[in-house]
């Protein structure tokens, strides 16, 4: 018996639109922050129905791509808007309201990518990473210790004072100075004891439990970008997701 040809696949006409929405996201032709045509205009661009640019539109917006605000809009997304800078930060205070730690960097250098991490990052092993460990503070008490790596060809230049000087969210940073946003990531989360080294940067007893996690990010076309493993102390904080 003759096998089969796979007959072809066709997506709809909205996630078509939402597919050169995004390549025109990507290519930078819309920066973070800006206003983007409107769904007439891209109706206009597109030669579609307003209401498949409104579709494709409302898909982008529930992926945080893009922003609609009433009576203005839709914007690109930014790591700078109010509501962002909690977005990939899911540790909140058990009482009072959430708000963004203080860092201290312990370490930031040029290395070259342990095969692990070049693994889940999508590069060669020993290809340049810039490593970066810092304890976050939460009302002066140390409550995570984070170890990151991200690619040194797209990171080159990023140095300790940089990361010192700015003071607002890193997302931010690395979106303004480094043209890179993430867009999404994927995170793994299981319970540890702290060992010597994180019980010190914590000021924690030896074995006290811990919540640890490693989180890929990405940024368009599903390019990771960044790997962050972290160490959280949950003795007044807990880790909330929203599922939808």
């Amino acid at each position: 018996m003759p096998v089969a040809s796979p007959s072809p696949t066709f997506s709809p006409l909205y996630q078509q639109i939402k597919a050169l929405i995004t390549q025109s996201l990507q290519s930078g032709e819309w920066k973070p922050g800006e206003l983007i045509p409107s769904e007439v205009e891209l109706a206009g661009r597109f030669k579609v129905s307003q209401g498949t640019v409104r579709k494709a539109i409302d898909e982008l917006a529930a992926e945080n791509l893009v922003m609609r605000r009433q009576g203005k809009g839709t914007f690109v997304s930014t790591h700078h808007e109010a509501r962002a800078h909690f977005r990939f930060l899911r540790l909140v205070p058990d009482e009072g309201v959430p708000h963004y730690p203080e860092s201290k960097f312990i370490e930031v250098k040029r290395v070259r990518a342990p095969a692990d991490v070049a693994r889940l990052m999508d590069l060669k092993s020993g290809d340049a990473v810039i490593f970066i460990k810092r304890v976050q503070y939460f009302d002066g008490v140390p409550t995570i210790v984070e170890e990151l790596w991200l690619p040194g060809l797209i990171f080159k230049g990023l140095t300790a004072e940089r990361l010192v000087e700015y003071k607002g969210p890193m997302y931010g940073l690395f979106e303004t100075e480094f043209g890179t946003r993430m867009i999404r990531a994927s995170e793994q989360i299981r319970a540890v004891c702290a060992d010597a080294g994180a019980a010190q940067l914590l000021n924690i007893d030896l074995g006290t439990p811990l919540l640890s996690s490693e989180r890929v990010s990405f940024t368009y076309g599903d390019k990771p970008v960044e790997l962050r493993r972290g160490l959280y102390l949950t003795s007044r904080h807990h880790y909330q997701n929203e599922l939808s």
